[in-house]
């Protein structure tokens, strides 16, 4: 149900009340947040603040930039995560994000993965508050989006709150407005990226007592949030929440969210399918296969009477060749449940 008048009232003089932009965000994830996957989200859910999968300033300055950032005004408002740690290199991605339209630039100071340790960006940076700090002034300078800094509540042995504090100190000096906080510590040895989103132990606590220490920084908090409830109850005493792979794996949850915060009357999903379908055909005319669109929409039914049989016609044949709107036609004909149930 949505939130009663004194709820809405007492949240939008909360936090969040003047950072409304990112009150809702989805997260950046690699090899999920593509194009295709922001466009569905969108539909989804019309207020969030959607991210692109990390992009590294390197791949802008030596790769196929056009490639890299592309995206529709459809899907905006939408911001670019850059991964690096080079600031001049870091300016020259930014300003080709903004030159692309993107709203924001996000600075990937929280992935643990050997790959991004190793080109000495994402979570390693914690360890170097002052390095990003000149990273960030260096993006500043370089345009006039936002740019917002992403991590975690600490790293390996360094995770004190002192540290967080310090960290966030940094930030702020070097104009961060907002910060985007997943609220576990990061493992860089021993643990993989998939048992470094589970094994450490959430901190809320830890992010909610930073907001109080920064009450004029727009803090966002990630990690572990999987419904519309403990969006409210988060929203409560931090500025903006940030779904990540409850969003993908169940999306529908995004149009919950989306009723509770905003009065968004539900979808029927097949109505989001629908309204998906103009966009199929435009990208399979420009040589798209559809099993790049469809992959993201296994989880649409999820929990419904005939999700089963709608994923598993997209799976068996959306990657054959030729495969066009007809297989999320046949699809859908496995889901006869009200769709905006449950």
């Amino acid at each position: 149900m949505p939130l009663p008048d004194h709820s809405a009232v007492a949240l939008a003089a909360g936090p969040g009340a003047n950072f409304k932009p990112w009150r809702l965000c989805v997260a950046p994830m690699m090899d999920w947040t593509d194009r295709h996957c922001r466009y569905f989200h969108r539909l989804l859910a019309p207020h969030a603040r959607l991210y692109t999968e990390m992009v590294t300033s390197a791949a802008l300055a030596h790769g196929d930039r056009a490639r890299l950032l592309r995206h529709s005004a459809f899907e905006q408002p939408v911001a670019l995560q850059l991964g690096g740690s080079e600031p001049a290199e870091l300016a020259r991605a930014a300003r080709y994000g903004e030159e692309a339209g993107y709203v924001e630039i996000n600075l990937n100071v929280g992935c643990p993965s050997d790959r991004v340790q190793s080109g000495r960006f994402g979570a390693c940076l914690m360890r170097e508050p002052a390095l990003v700090g000149d990273c960030v002034a260096a993006m500043r300078a370089a345009v006039r989006i936002p740019v917002t800094v992403k991590c975690r509540i600490g790293v390996d042995e360094q995770d004190d709150y002192h540290d967080l504090q310090h960290f966030t100190a940094q930030m702020t000096a070097a104009g961060v407005d907002v910060l985007i906080v997943h609220a576990r510590k990061a493992w860089l040895k021993g643990l993989s990226p998939k048992e470094n989103r589970e094994v450490p132990p959430l901190n809320y606590q830890r992010v909610y007592e930073l907001k109080k220490e920064f009450p004029d920084l727009c803090v966002i908090i990630n990690g572990g949030v999987t419904t519309a409830d403990a969006v409210v109850e988060h929203l409560r005493q931090i500025d903006g929440v940030m779904l990540g792979r409850a969003a993908y794996h169940d999306p529908y949850v995004l149009a919950r969210v989306e009723h509770q915060l905003y009065g968004e009357a539900l979808p029927e999903r097949g109505d989001i399918l629908e309204k998906l379908l103009p966009y199929v055909e435009a990208e399979l005319a420009q040589g798209t296969a559809l099993k790049h669109i469809t992959r993201h929409l296994l989880g649409l039914y999820q929990g419904l009477p005939g999700a089963r049989g709608f994923r598993r016609v997209l799976s068996e044949r959306a990657h054959r060749s030729g495969a066009g709107i007809e297989v999320i036609r046949s699809a859908l004909e496995h889901c006869h449940a009200p769709a905006a149930a449950a």
